[in-house]
């Protein structure tokens, strides 16, 4: 017994022993934690709508530093401004939209409806770049919860008609303006518009590009999308699609907020990865939000 109470002794003064000396030669983690000075930070990401190499309404990922809503949208708006302090954070393959020089003179939120008013120089746009300013500003702001329609006023007067044209707008800008829009149209009758979400790549980088058709077709809009994601895009540029050519969809549901889509097993036919299958997923969920207003897609 008195053999076992010396070995218990000695293990713990040892094991004391040990403990000093590893606190005497290394410093606390206290001590050694670096200290860094960052000038953008950030763990919030936001959608942003860019204009790509070929000059489409694009669809990717920005950092964002800001929380509160209002800061959140200057901070967007920022990105989407030519020469502005943040354009150096956006990828170099997409480019800003929204001249040189022009600043938010206020911003407020009512009902889900958003006001902005802008200096003169939003109106210094090329008239060919007017509809796609104004698809990136209305596609990004409306990615933000509680945001669904924006009202645009240049040094207090409202914003009527297209910068640089005589178009006239609605005063009350939602996702219904459309993005990237093709005119396929034989007459004004029956008139189906619906909006697909193609994937481009650039180097590595995999990003959305959604079309908006205007067309006669008396289809109903699910099929419309889903057999534009299955053939080649109308735009001649590098859009594609994962979306298997023999995927058929048997049948869907329309609720008050959610579509549910059951397709056969030929969905994700020779899609080798995950990742593929969620290309498919997306493509078809983003398509459909927009196209329908709703706020989740199923697919089985």
């Amino acid at each position: 017994m008195l053999k076992n109470f010396v070995k218990r002794k000695f293990v713990v003064t040892t094991f004391a022993f040990i403990i000093f000396f590893i606190t005497l030669f290394f410093p606390s983690q206290k001590e050694k934690t670096p200290s860094f000075n960052t000038s953008y930070v950030s763990g919030k990401t936001n959608f942003i709508y860019l204009l790509n190499n070929d000059d489409y309404v694009s669809r990717t990922i920005i950092a964002t530093k800001e929380t509160e809503k209002l800061k959140i949208i200057e901070e967007l708006i920022s990105f989407l401004t030519i020469d502005s302090k943040s354009e150096s954070y956006i990828p170099n393959f997409f480019s800003p939209v929204i001249p040189c020089g022009t600043k938010i003179l206020s911003l407020d939120i009512q009902d889900k409806l958003l006001k902005i008013n802008f200096s003169e120089e939003f109106l210094n746009i090329p008239p060919k770049y007017a509809e796609k300013m104004l698809e990136c500003l209305v596609y990004t702001l409306t990615e933000i919860d509680g945001i669904e329609g924006i009202m645009i006023t240049v040094n207090g007067n409202l914003l009527e008609s297209l910068p640089s044209s005589s178009k006239k707008l609605p005063h009350i800008l939602t996702r219904d303006i459309g993005v990237n829009t093709i005119y396929n149209l034989k007459n004004v009758k029956d008139v189906t518009k619906t909006t697909t979400y193609y994937l481009a790549k650039n180097n590595d980088t995999i990003y959305y590009v959604p079309v908006t058709l205007l067309e006669n077709n008396d289809k109903h809009k699910i099929e419309i999308i889903i057999e534009r994601l299955k053939s080649n895009p109308h735009l001649k540029t590098n859009l594609m699609s994962y979306l298997n050519a023999s995927a058929q969809l048997n049948s869907y549901e329309l609720l008050e907020e959610e579509i549910r889509l059951s397709f056969n097993d030929a969905l994700y036919e020779g899609l080798t990865k995950d990742e593929m299958k969620e290309y498919v997923e997306y493509s078809l969920a983003l398509s459909i939000k927009d196209t329908f207003n709703v706020k989740k897609v199923t697919i089985s």
